[in-house]
């Protein structure tokens, strides 16, 4: 498991070290990390020794460690130029460097070049690149290699012109391909817009302490979802793996319940249990689910899911009001969100003892909170859930999970194949099924999406890659075989 810190507790951690140490020690760790990374590209590409490598430079320690790396650079034969954006407030030390170990300093952007090192601004800034940085940014696309490819681009911490706490990018900003950055996350190399600005991010040790606060969101792995996961033991039965039921679906829209349930088989229950008016339906395409047509004639079940498909006529509220009403772990989705929108049915959610999950994307995020996310997901995420006592699913490109506790992680598995009608109610039945089978709701939320998001992926890559056409069918064909990889 991973975390982000903001950018204030960084500094706060920063601080401590540089008692310890030195600012330039520090600098000079940052430095050696990100020139070793840089290296290392300009090595796949062809070779470091005579390779062209163009500083962007701007005020403050961002551009003093892009120098004294470009320095480094340097010194193993590299042609480093830098744009120095504000000669005034360059860091001195590092420009001195550069000098002494040949680089040189350009006016211009040059035309060709093998690699760009955004040294721009740092966690400090704020807001999307201005004035001089905001054309230099633009003009980057115009770069290209020797041969005619495009050149690398490296951030150094960030891409400039993000925000660094939220993720939000509000203006022009860095496209980066991969990103070094120094003693941890920040939120905006993993949540919001910004994450795909950042590319592949690499985290350079520099020694800084644990610090003190919280971090602002969690970032789980593959080994995370392996450890929680629910597995059979050799005395269990389809009983004590866990019984999910599903009140999804409609003459309307028969497909959110065939979807739902396909997503919760996918999952480590033990049996499937089916109330809705589509029941005929499901028992065709899905012989192993108990089906009945009202939540009330269901049996016995560990966890409900409600809404994908459900309608909002007075037979849906009904339905919704016996599924808050029972005593198991709860998820609401799509049009259970729509009918807790109106504030009829609050009072059914607060009476509520076994943990709720709510699976929002931005515009019934409007509906359940009476609000737009606003650029901080996260925090709109953890507001919400400690609003309603519930763990927040909020979608999104960069999935937030929040707990009430104001715990936060971020998915990394997400993908644009997921952006399909349908695939939302796999999701939300594989969670179900994560429910019943007895995980806490907060990790039962990271895990599904966990899982959900490599679906796509590999439902895409069966298909011929990222830009496949994938359907929700495929993403719940494709989750045994995931889960299967993870184990």
């Amino acid at each position: 498991m991973r975390a982000a810190w903001r950018a204030a507790d960084i500094r706060a951690g920063e601080k401590q070290l540089i008692a310890a140490l030195n600012e330039s020690t520090l600098m000079q760790r940052a430095a050696a990390g990100l020139a070793r990374r840089c290296a290392s590209l300009l090595a796949e590409r062809g070779g470091v020794y005579g390779s062209a490598v163009l500083l962007l430079v701007g005020a403050g320690n961002n551009g003093g460690d892009a120098l004294f790396a470009g320095a480094r650079l340097s010194a193993r034969g590299v042609a480093v130029t830098a744009l120095i954006l504000a000669p005034d407030r360059v860091h001195r030390d590092g420009l001195a460097a550069l000098r002494a170990a040949g680089g040189t300093i350009v006016q211009t952007m040059p035309s060709t070049v093998d690699m760009v090192v955004d040294g721009i601004v740092g966690i400090g800034a704020q807001g999307g690149l201005r004035g001089v940085a905001a054309e230099v940014v633009d003009g980057m696309r115009a770069l290209s290699t020797a041969e005619g490819g495009r050149p690398v681009v490296v951030s150094v911490d960030v891409p400039s012109g993000v925000d660094v706490d939220t993720g939000a990018v509000e203006g022009s900003a860095v496209r980066a391909d991969v990103t070094v950055t120094f003693g941890c996350l920040k939120p905006a190399l993993v949540v919001g817009p910004a994450a795909p600005f950042a590319g592949q991010v690499d985290v350079v040790d520099i020694g800084l302490p644990w610090l003190d606060a919280a971090p602002a969101v969690w970032v789980p792995d593959a080994a995370d979802i392996a450890r929680w996961w629910p597995r059979p033991a050799a005395t269990s039965d389809k009983y004590t793996r866990g019984v999910a039921g599903l009140a999804t679906g409609s003459r309307s829209f028969p497909g959110a319940a065939l979807m739902s349930v396909a997503g919760a088989l996918g999952g480590p229950a033990g049996m499937i249990r089916y109330a809705g008016v589509v029941a005929d339906d499901v028992a065709r395409a899905h012989p192993s689910v108990v089906v009945s047509h009202r939540v009330a004639d269901t049996g016995r079940v560990q966890a409900w899911l409600c809404g994908c498909g459900l309608g909002t006529d007075e037979r849906a509220q009904d339905e919704l009001r016996a599924v808050l009403g029972s005593s198991v772990p709860v998820v609401l989705d799509a049009d259970a969100l729509t009918l807790l929108g109106d504030g009829s049915l609050a009072t059914w959610l607060r009476r509520r003892d076994a943990p709720t999950v709510v699976t929002p994307h931005d515009r019934e995020f409007i509906r359940v909170a009476g609000e737009q996310v606003g650029p901080d997901r996260v925090e709109a995420a953890r507001q919400l859930a400690a609003r309603l006592g519930v763990v927040v699913l909020l979608k999104g490109d960069r999935t937030i999970v929040a707990a009430p506790d104001g715990t936060a992680w971020a998915n990394p598995t997400g993908t644009a194949a997921l952006a399909t009608a349908g695939t939302g109610d796999v999701l939300a039945g594989l969670l179900a099924s994560l429910l019943a089978a007895g995980l806490p709701a907060d990790r039962a939320a990271v895990a599904a999406t966990f899982v959900h998001g490599l679906a796509g992926r590999h439902a895409a890559l069966n298909l011929g890659g990222d830009a496949a056409p994938v359907t929700a069918p495929e993403v719940a064909l494709a989750l045994p075989k995931v889960v299967g990889s993870l184990m």
